[in-house]
């Protein structure tokens, strides 16, 4: 379970996050949405430990987040998987050693890095390229080798922050639907987006922000803002 008690964060004289107070259950859905500064990426970040808070607390599974540093705060993350909008990919790797280098760095033998690569590959549908670079792929595909990376640790929470912001419409819609197929495995996901005619689609709990504040939080078949 993830809980946000009473966060707070400033940048400058602005308040970025204003007492935002929140528990998500293990195995949801939630997207947040909002204008450009209302808080959603600030907070999705506070929530991996990437963001210190001003006050308040953020705590996953009894795990007090704001309070982790150093290896601590490093191990912590390895139970999180992150989808950034850019992707994030090593030019000079292929799809396969884009996957398996978030593996290699945490020390994982051979055999267990090409097991779990050729698993997630096949979730993302991409064995079948998994020898091609980055500058070889489309936007989507980028995107799901992004989502195998996130999948490799088998984490139980998956941030995706503006994951589809490069996409078009249906490349976008694909890349929802297999997010809502990783949730369905029993996996929490976290999405931020601009996009409420992607979250009409997701029919899952919506998470209004505006100036730092929650301003909706709606758990319906669909949501129009």
């Amino acid at each position: 379970m993830i809980e946000f008690s009473h966060v707070s964060k400033k940048y400058g004289r602005a308040k970025v996050l204003d007492k935002i107070s929140l528990t998500i259950k293990k195995g949801e859905f939630v997207t947040f949405i909002g204008p450009s500064g209302a808080g959603k990426s600030t907070l999705v970040y506070s929530l991996i430990g990437a963001e210190p808070i001003a006050s308040g607390s953020i705590k996953i599974d009894g795990y007090e987040v704001n309070r982790l540093q150093g290896r601590p705060l490093q191990y912590f993350r390895r139970r999180i998987g992150v989808v950034f909008q850019d992707y994030k990919l090593l030019a000079q790797k292929n799809v396969y050693e884009n996957v398996a280098f978030a593996l290699e760095v945490c020390g994982f033998d051979r055999s267990d890095i090409k097991q779990r690569v050729k698993e997630v590959l096949e979730i993302v549908g991409l064995s079948k390229k998994q020898k091609q670079f980055p500058h070889q792929l489309s936007g989507g595909e980028k995107q799901r080798t992004a989502i195998a990376r996130a999948l490799v640790h088998y984490p139980s929470l998956i941030v995706a922050d503006e994951p589809t912001g490069n996409l078009d419409p249906d490349t976008a819609q694909d890349i929802i639907d297999l997010l809502m197929k990783i949730n369905d495995s029993g996996t929490t996901i976290l999405l931020t987006t601009h996009n409420t005619q992607l979250v009409d689609s997701i029919q899952k709990r919506v998470v209004k922000l505006d100036d730092g504040k929650i301003v909706s939080d709606k758990k319906s078949a669909g949501y129009r803002s």
